[in-house]
């Protein structure tokens, strides 16, 4: 359909914002509740051809325009006041994008003009001088599109629940942009995205839900194109209705549009779902005393950023500004952009970044009944779709883990930092003789975090378990560097995070010492068993599954290189390494123990997994043993052998968890019905996968390893005679 449809015209009443269709024709509305004039400009092969707004109620301008139709370019020119110590920055002499707008053609060049004060070279600014040149050579314009023209074919949501989803974290260009069997033209593209070579990896490692980094119309900043960079991940926006256009194969608006639809519902006939990374808690005006003017600081400045009582801008972002939800209308400009992504576009989430930006209050703190939680909360399309928090923003009080709404799961940075320190930090640090933290912190994240996630009626699965992301090293890289090696993003290695709790396994960087890259590859190993069968929901990144590496750099945002893209051409220990993480993942569909909505808990409750933790001898941990921060190696027990529990339901997984610098022998415990253990994986024991073990027998295991078996239950003799049984005394 064309824009959205209503029945007739209301001269008092302010219609919908965007452009909508009426019975009399095509119609605008916008936002700009401090101005006196607002004027819609049509492009023209000429120039622009100005149509004044005439309605106006409530800071709302609309009007009739007859030639807004599909493939219409436009912008619009506020008039207003120009009273920056007010947070007035007005000017008509700038040329803006519509906030509304289905499609945007066209990149910001970064010149003088499209500031809408008066900027200099090399980043000199007066802030307070108002620019009177016209910024129209030098920005993008906004695109009308039809969203009805679309064959959905019968689309339907695969609608994973969260106690199978799988997340895998990845990049448009950066997935595909090396696939060997994706056509040339469509390599680092939307249509990529929907390839059955593409789709095929997705469903064969086991993954559920494809999440994508920001796919928004967004641009560069100027900083990185004086650097002869760009914006790689693209958290930097320009529209939040507008799909990026340069990830396109297609060139005109509507073709863009059209392909990221195509690539959605071949993702859905694979099951795979789609969860876009969304950056609404800033723009890419940045600071209103260096940043350009392009969109919401020439429409109303002061309604749509968070400002002091001098002007300037409140930024909880980092990035210069922070979009100000405490307002309705701008609230409402986030909601319905949430709706038209799933509606139009059939996406099945969001991924918020820097959540707790968006719900700060009229005090500036976080609220946790902010109304922009109780909309999502209580709306019918939004609260029936995946919604993750990024639980932090870089505000005063930001770090917010465990304290968003049960709508909401949360990434779990906790779960990534305690992970990468037992297997990783701890274990570099008893190398050189010193103390670590023990496995008490290790067994909470392990146990779904209810330090964190319960409360209010949440469980484990409010937790997104992860041990990498988008922004730091890649799981390869962490065991291979103690230090990022940003110089290439050209700010002399001081960007990038330098608390990584890594450990790089005696050489820093590539070697090719085998005992050096064995151990490196059993700790992968290591994490990726933590994330992959821990209860809660693991996210996966793209490449961690094939031993991607960045080179060092942990804050490849400027990269839009080799050293980002995923490399297709596997080396032997790669195709392992990927085989292994379908093995994982394979067993965590497996043991729906591990998936449970409940906190796993000591006792032997009606329908809750039961967890229990043993020491290296078979027996329960004792308080000493919980509280020594030189302990490294535990079991891990979960198990649903409850006398109610019926026996296609009845499981036990043991998982042997040894950070340790030597080899070390672990007695698996004595449990109820268990007549073998049989061992699914390992990523260093001398028990192979695929031997079985004797109740109450002994593991060796080596350092720094992982082990996973699971219970067979019954009588003696019942099970497969081909697989070898490994007894107490031949593990001695």
């Amino acid at each position: 359909m064309p824009p959205p449809s209503r029945p007739r015209r209301s001269l008092d009443r302010p219609p919908p914002l965007g452009v909508t269709t009426t019975a009399e024709g095509p119609e605008i509305a916008v936002l700009a509740r401090h101005a006196t004039a607002v004027e819609l400009c049509l492009s023209t092969p000429t120039g622009e051809r100005r149509v004044p707004l005439t309605r106006s109620a409530h800071g709302i301008w609309w009007d009739l325009v007859p030639e807004l139709v599909p493939g219409t370019r436009y912008g619009l020119r506020v008039h207003g006041p120009w009273a920056p110590d007010q947070g007035h920055r007005h000017n008509h002499d700038k040329l803006l994008l519509d906030p509304y707008a289905g499609a945007v053609e066209g990149e910001v060049t970064w010149r003088p003009e499209v500031y809408g004060h008066v900027a200099g070279d090399h980043g000199w600014t007066d802030p307070e001088a108002r620019d009177d040149r016209d910024s129209a050579p030098f920005v993008p314009r906004s695109v009308v599109v039809d969203h009805g023209t679309f064959d959905w074919g019968g689309d339907v949501r695969p609608q994973v629940p969260w106690t199978d989803t799988v997340l895998y974290e990845a990049h448009v260009r950066g997935l595909t942009r090396l696939h060997p069997e994706v056509p040339p033209e469509q390599r680092g593209t939307y249509a990529a995205l929907g390839h059955p070579a593409v789709v095929e990896h997705l469903t064969s490692l086991g993954v559920t839900t494809l999440q994508l980094l920001p796919v928004h119309a967004f641009t560069s900043e100027p900083s990185l194109v004086r650097r002869g960079l760009t914006n790689y991940w693209g958290y930097n926006s320009l529209g939040f209705f507008a799909p990026h256009a340069p990830y396109a194969a297609a060139r005109d608006p509507q073709g863009v549009v059209d392909e990221v639809k195509g690539a959605v519902r071949a993702l859905h006939g694979a099951g795979i779902e789609v969860v876009l990374d969304v950056v609404y808690n800033h723009t890419a005006e940045q600071s209103s005393w260096d940043g350009p003017t392009l969109g919401p600081r020439g429409l109303d400045n002061r309604t749509y950023y968070r400002l002091d009582d001098r002007g300037r801008d409140i930024d909880v972002t980092g990035c210069g500004n922070t979009l100000d939800l405490r307002d309705p209308q701008v609230a409402r400009l986030v909601l319905d952009s949430l709706r038209h992504w799933v509606q139009e576009f059939h996406v099945d989430g969001f991924r918020f970044d820097l959540a707790p930006a968006l719900a700060r209050g009229r005090d500036d703190a976080y609220d946790r009944e902010h109304a922009f939680h109780v909309a999502l909360e209580t709306d019918p399309v939004l609260s029936r779709v995946k919604l993750v928090a990024e639980p932090w923003d870089v505000g005063v009080h930001g770090w917010r883990t465990g304290q968003f709404p049960a709508v909401f799961a949360e990434w779990n940075d906790r779960f990534r930092d305690t992970a990468r320190t037992f297997w990783l930090a701890d274990v570099g640090r008893r190398l050189h003789g010193h103390g670590g933290h023990g496995v008490r912190e290790l067994a909470t994240r392990l146990a779904g975090s209810a330090d964190l996630f319960g409360h209010g009626g949440r469980g484990p699965l409010a937790s997104v378990n992860l041990v990498t992301a988008h922004d730091g090293f890649t799981l390869a890289d962490l065991t291979a560097y103690e230090h990022k090696h940003n110089h290439a993003n050209g700010e002399d290695n001081r960007d990038g995070h330098g608390d990584n709790r890594s450990w790089n396994h005696g050489v820093e960087g590539p070697t090719d010492d085998p005992e050096v890259l064995a151990r490196r590859r059993r700790s992968v190993r290591n994490l990726l068993g933590t994330l992959l069968l821990a209860p809660g929901v693991p996210m996966l990144v793209a490449g961690d599954e094939a031993g991607r590496t960045q080179q060092g750099n942990n804050n490849a945002y400027c990269q839009d290189s080799e050293l980002t893209w995923l490399d297709w051409d596997l080396e032997e220990w790669q195709s392992a390494l990927l085989a292994d993480t379908r093995s994982l993942l394979a067993l965590r569909r497996d043991l729906p123990l591990l998936r449970t909505t409940d906190f796993p808990t000591f006792d032997a409750l009606p329908g809750r997994t039961r967890l229990r933790w043993f020491a290296e001898d078979g027996h329960v941990l004792g308080e000493h043993q919980w509280n020594d921060p030189h302990r490294s190696t535990l079991t891990a027990l979960f198990d649903t052998l409850h006398h109610d529990t019926p026996d296609d339901g009845r499981r036990a997984v043991a998982v042997l968890l040894h950070a340790g610098t030597a080899p070390t022998s672990l007695r698996l415990p004595e449990v109820e019905d268990v007549r073998s253990w049989n061992v699914r994986f390992t990523s260093g024991s001398a028990v192979p996968a695929g031997s079985r073990v004797d109740p109450g027998g002994a593991v060796e295991v080596g350092p720094t390893s992982l082990t996973v078996l699971t219970a067979a239950l019954g009588e003696a003799g019942d099970g497969d005679p081909a697989t070898r049984v490994v007894s107490d005394a031949e593990a001695r």
